[in-house]
């Protein structure tokens, strides 16, 4: 089965962009002037995916404004002649079929992929993580959808991560079948230095089979009382087998204000009418910190 729906998690409360975002998604938070999550669905889009569903929280309405027909806007757009801007605010509208699902608790990352269980049914399914952004030449969902399609079984996204990050990360070791995929044969959440299998770390994007529902219900809250898609996963690799994707790409981490502000800077330059004056003005301030 082809995979069709993608599950995009933003329920999260992003208490570490306090007071930014107090009243405001943290998803939202613009890079240049596009928010974070809309990177993320046009991913998803890019890559084939039909439907979108979100697992929001409270205070997260935004998001289902950003992504809904705006008629005051459009109408105003229309009068005043800015037709670009008019067909740039309907392609957003437009851009997938969305349906909003909600997590009544902070349950963990885990709870919030069982929450969407009704609208996924018994299919696989995309998982895009909501403030990681993978920019590459080919979607880095759609690489891990290839790799599915090959060897239909979960396939997780993972990139090389510094040892010392390691214990930010779910860690995974394996054999190799490809130059890129790995047959996955031990998975540790946030292991220390001296306990990780490897520096291959699973970085925002999965690809799951709906076997996934069945063992989350089956695990108990870890760390921090919250259900952890990692235990599931890892029950899940004693019934099915699992594979890594090392994927190509560079990633931010926009949950972070460092991985934020790189993006920022990144997506800046990435703009033929930024990059002059973003570059000009870069060079002008590490001349008056005499770098």
């Amino acid at each position: 089965m082809k995979i069709r729906k993608a599950v995009i998690p933003v329920a999260g409360l992003g208490t570490r962009f306090l007071p930014a975002t107090k009243a405001q998604p943290k998803e939202m938070l613009p890079l240049v002037d596009k928010p974070v999550i809309q990177y993320i669905v046009e991913e998803a889009v890019k890559a084939g995916i039909k439907q979108i569903v979100f697992v929001t929280g409270k205070h997260k309405r935004a998001i289902e404004d950003h992504f809904d027909t705006n008629f005051e806007l459009e109408t105003n757009l229309e009068k005043k002649g800015k037709l670009e801007l008019l067909k740039l605010v309907k392609e957003i509208t437009n851009l997938a079929e969305i349906i909003y699902v909600r997590q009544k608790e902070p349950l963990g990352l885990g709870h919030a992929i069982l929450t969407a269980e009704p609208a996924i049914g018994n299919e696989p399914f995309a998982v895009l993580l909501g403030d990681d952004i993978m920019i590459s030449e080919k979607a880095a969902i759609k690489q891990l959808m290839e790799t599915y399609d090959r060897y239909k079984c979960s396939v997780l996204g993972v990139q090389e991560v510094h040892p010392e990050s390691v214990s930010s990360y779910g860690i995974i070791s394996g054999n190799n079948v490809e130059n890129d995929v790995i047959k996955i044969d031990k998975l540790v959440e946030k292991p220390s230095i001296d306990e990780a299998p490897s520096n291959l770390a699973i970085t925002g994007r999965y690809i799951l089979t709906p076997t996934i529902f069945n063992m989350l219900k089956k695990t108990p809250p870890g760390k921090g009382n919250e259900i952890q898609l990692t235990d599931a996963i890892v029950k899940l690799s004693m019934k099915e087998a699992i594979y890594g994707k090392v994927m190509e790409g560079n990633r931010y981490d926009t949950g972070s204000k460092l991985g934020f502000l790189k993006a920022t800077i990144d997506f800046a330059l990435m703009r033929k009418e930024l990059k002059d004056d973003i570059l000009e003005y870069m060079k002008e301030k590490l001349k008056e910190r005499g770098e």
